[in-house]
């Protein structure tokens, strides 16, 4: 019988997830895709600190806990580079 429901909860998880990483008070981002491939919730994109990553990772699969969930989150860098670039 949930069987009967898991097509029209499909239809709309990806949107509600969508929706959950923007108006979360502690996520509150809207650069993070969310893709469904079989039954793994993909979510990716990039975001500055790890911390902000796992946070991210945090929230989706304490709401979402029966959902495979694969965080694919980067890490941009957003300090200045320490490096001198030498230019010829």
């Amino acid at each position: 019988m949930g069987d009967d429901m898991a097509p029209e909860h499909d239809e709309y998880l990806e949107a509600e997830i969508q929706r959950l990483l923007t108006e979360h008070g502690r996520v509150a981002e809207q650069g993070i895709t969310v893709h469904r491939r079989e039954q793994t919730l993909i979510l990716g994109g990039e975001v500055e600190t790890a911390e902000r990553r796992d946070e991210i990772c945090r929230q989706i699969t304490s709401r979402y806990p029966d959902l495979e969930i694969a965080c694919d989150i980067g890490i941009i860098r957003a300090q200045a580079p320490t490096d001198v670039e030498e230019i010829s």
